[in-house]
């Protein structure tokens, strides 16, 4: 199968490329690049692809073209909140002009990266389904469930979107983020000796490895389309529901010496919720994630050492919002997240 992956540049996209060529399927990348140099460890041998803004995608880009898995956007709540217009713009709208192109271009599976943080304030009371209410306290979040809602509107007998609503990534990938909740708290615990957690620590929040996520997609690409089409999936291992202060226990235990420290000084946080993911197991018979949290946190201090991470890299390089601040004020992004020609 031709797959086009966009946002393979990225976190989650420089995983997924290796394991669907490994599973036989011919991969073309496509991403703006904003984030490509942002490697730790060995330069990632990406696959052929195209450089352009998703804004600019073309027919030609998914021309010749089975399949797109979608997870090229404005990732995460902190940068969301800075530029909610152009998280719209990039994650709501380019993604759906993205559809209306590959539909037009007889593509039949559009597998798009949703979240569970769709979910936002729905509690840690019980399980919550892909069929309970969403509530987004984000600006990235609403554009996940307006993606959603579009892309349900294009389906029909020959296009089949998939929601794939990942639990929040962790995990070592080449090209790394700092920014989410395990990856982070392992870097501080490392560069400082303390398992810094700035909320109160009671939120509950599910955790799904970046390799879980590649093999779900992988999964989810040859599915039969009556188990996928037109539908939402969870994506993680109830194993990985954890509150935020259990994540931060499971670190202590992976760093040796370094110490818990809940400053709450952030107050509660809105975003509470705990996950059933059993929807996709069902759908797809023999699939679960084989990564706990613990094996993350472990991986990732290895991953950490073997690569001598600095405190500079773990606060600019690898955080999405330093990034692109300092590309701003470099000059080599305009005020719309464009490269500056």
């Amino acid at each position: 199968m031709r797959v086009l992956l966009t946002g393979h540049q990225g976190y989650l996209g420089t995983v997924m490329a290796p394991v669907l060529a490994a599973a036989g399927h011919e991969v073309v990348g496509l991403d703006a690049g904003l984030f490509a140099d942002c490697v730790l460890g060995d330069q990632p041998d990406d696959p052929p692809g195209h450089r352009v803004d998703l804004r600019d995608v073309t027919a030609e880009h998914v021309a010749g073209v089975d399949a797109v898995i979608h997870l090229a956007a404005l990732s995460n709540d902190p940068l969301g909140s800075l530029a909610p217009e152009l998280t719209y713009d990039i994650n709501h709208h380019a993604s759906v002009r993205l559809a209306r192109l590959a539909r037009d271009a007889g593509v039949r599976r559009f597998l798009y990266a949703s979240t569970c943080s769709v979910y936002g304030a729905a509690g840690g009371e019980g399980l919550v389904g892909e069929e309970a209410p969403l509530r987004p306290v984000t600006p990235y979040a609403e554009s996940k469930v307006r993606v959603e809602d579009d892309l349900h509107a294009l389906s029909d007998g020959d296009f089949s979107p998939v929601f794939m609503r990942n639990a929040t990534a962790f995990g070592y990938s080449p090209r790394l983020r700092a920014d989410i909740v395990l990856n982070n708290l392992v870097g501080h615990a490392l560069l400082s000796g303390e398992v810094l957690v700035l909320s109160d620590g009671t939120p509950w929040r599910p955790l799904v490895h970046a390799a879980d996520i590649a093999r779900a997609f992988t999964a989810a690409l040859t599915a039969p389309r009556e188990a996928v089409h037109d539908r939402a999936f969870n994506i993680g291992s109830e194993i990985n529901n954890v509150t935020v202060a259990e994540i931060a226990e499971q670190v202590a235990e992976a760093v040796s010496g370094a110490k818990v420290v809940i400053t709450g000084e952030n107050g509660a946080d809105p975003r509470s919720y705990r996950v059933d993911f059993s929807r996709f197991r069902t759908a797809i018979p023999g699939f679960d994630c084989e990564w706990t949290v613990k094996q993350g946190a472990l991986e990732l201090a290895d991953a950490y050492r073997k690569f001598d991470l600095t405190r500079e890299d773990f606060e600019q390089r690898f955080t999405r919002l330093a990034v692109l601040r300092a590309a701003s004020d470099a000059g080599t992004v305009d005020d719309t997240l464009r490269w500056r020609r």
